[in-house]
């Protein structure tokens, strides 16, 4: 794809930082799991595998602070509107602190309750318990980094984020590592691992912010930005960007969850096939980032060419990702999974889902980009929509193609999913679109 095109390089300025730092994303749950395994015995693999899930079910509704930040922002930018930009990173800060206190007061009531529903041995929740109460201490600083990663992607700056992520990322790694083998905290040094790098990579995006953004910083107060005529706005998108990672969260939960139905292998299976159809959207997510910057900025300016061009290519893209990874797994099937999984029974008994491995890239990259394009719109509304009935149309698929099936209608179910959200966001941007106009 020729880069003479100025919207197709800003494009792939945007997209190339994010996929740097998403690359780095996998390997923190890899060291994670490989400091458990060397320690001892699996209840402390089980434990902090336990203790991460405790964690993912509270950032990923969280979402919406990086979400809503960035579109918002993005549009403010293209108006060339500072009191309105750095606005939007007061509420989104405001909000993630507030979020923080409450979880911070409900915590025990939480893992509590989750480690009831979830069924483990007492040692791994002691496991999953001490890791629990360590790490939320971390919680004000993740949520302001949704906020920072979402306000600078806004502001058209990809390579703030790329560094802020990738130094989170290795120090979460080095100091697990260091902590647990070097000094008598032993599992805990995980925990405390994580703690250290989101308050430094916090302290680094405040540093980075006032490097680049001092002058914004200035232009308005606090006070001004708390306004309700103007957090009006802000909470009203995130609240339905936070129905949308509900229903988000009942597709990706419930794959698990209802994989478990058909025994350990298979719920093995289901977990490396999720891992797989994953993995390439850390690559293509990083054109859904910079989709998400410049639709928002386009709108912002009221620049319809512009836009266009930038769907064009953000989705031209996203389709050069999906084939090279169709590609990939086409090829080497076996040993994509053999780098997620040695046990032969879990190799041997995923031969049936290949298929779906092959469909995924080119199937799903789809519904990637448009929640970027929708982002940067701050289309909200229709983005929770999309989501209700991809989640409601993911459990009635199941459970209508379960007792014809077996196994295999957890895959029909997802791919329906994937296919509601293609659809529906296509059949609903000409809606979209005229908002640059």
């Amino acid at each position: 794809m020729a880069l003479r095109n100025p919207i197709n390089r800003e494009v792939v300025r945007l997209a190339v930082p994010s996929i740097l730092a998403n690359i780095t994303v996998p390997l923190v749950g890899l060291v994670d799991t490989a400091v458990s395994g060397h320690l001892g015995d699996a209840s402390l693999i089980g434990g902090i595998a336990i203790g991460t899930m405790l964690f993912d079910l509270l950032y990923w509704n969280m979402g919406f602070l990086r979400v809503g930040t960035g579109g918002i922002t993005a549009q403010a930018y293209g108006r060339g509107d500072r009191k309105a930009a750095i606005g939007t990173f007061s509420q989104g800060i405001a909000t993630a602190l507030a979020v923080s206190l409450l979880l911070l007061v409900l915590q025990w009531g939480f893992v509590e309750l989750m480690l009831r529903l979830v069924p483990c041995s007492p040692e791994v929740g002691q496991v999953a318990r001490q890791y629990f109460y360590i790490r939320i201490w971390a919680v004000p600083a993740t949520l302001s980094l949704f906020v920072f990663k979402g306000w600078f992607i806004g502001m058209q700056n990809t390579v703030f984020p790329m560094i802020t992520d990738l130094w989170v990322n290795i120090v979460n790694m080095l100091a697990s590592w260091l902590l647990s083998f070097y000094t008598p905290l032993g599992i805990k040094g995980i925990a405390y691992g994580t703690l250290i790098a989101q308050w430094t990579g916090l302290l680094l995006a405040v540093l980075l912010m006032r490097s680049r953004y001092r002058d914004l910083l200035q232009s308005t107060t606090i006070l001004h930005s708390m306004k309700w005529k103007y957090f009006k706005r802000f909470f009203s998108i995130n609240s339905q960007l936070f129905v949308r990672s509900m229903m988000m969260l009942v597709v990706y939960e419930g794959f698990t969850i209802l994989a478990a139905r058909f025994g350990d292998v298979e719920l093995a299976v289901s977990s490396v096939m999720m891992h797989l159809f994953m993995l390439f959207s850390y690559f293509v997510d990083g054109f859904a980032y910079a989709g998400e910057a410049m639709t928002g900025r386009f709108i912002g300016e009221r620049n319809a060419p512009a836009l266009r061009q930038t769907v064009k290519y953000v989705f031209l893209w996203g389709a050069v990702i999906g084939l090279l990874f169709t590609l990939l797994y086409a090829v080497f099937p076996r040993t994509v999974i053999g780098l997620l999984t040695d046990n032969a029974e879990v190799i041997t008994a995923s031969g049936p889902y290949l298929p779906w491995l092959l469909l995924m890239p080119l199937f799903s990259c789809a519904a990637f980009i448009w929640d970027g394009i929708y982002i940067g719109a701050t289309a909200a509304r229709q983005l929770m929509l999309c989501m209700i009935w991809a989640a409601a149309l993911f459990l009635a698929t199941f459970f209508l193609c379960e007792p014809h099936f077996g196994p295999q209608a957890l895959y029909i179910a997802y791919f329906t999913n994937q296919a509601v959200r293609s659809l529906y966001l296509t059949f609903s941007w000409k809606k979209i679109r005229n908002l640059a106009k």
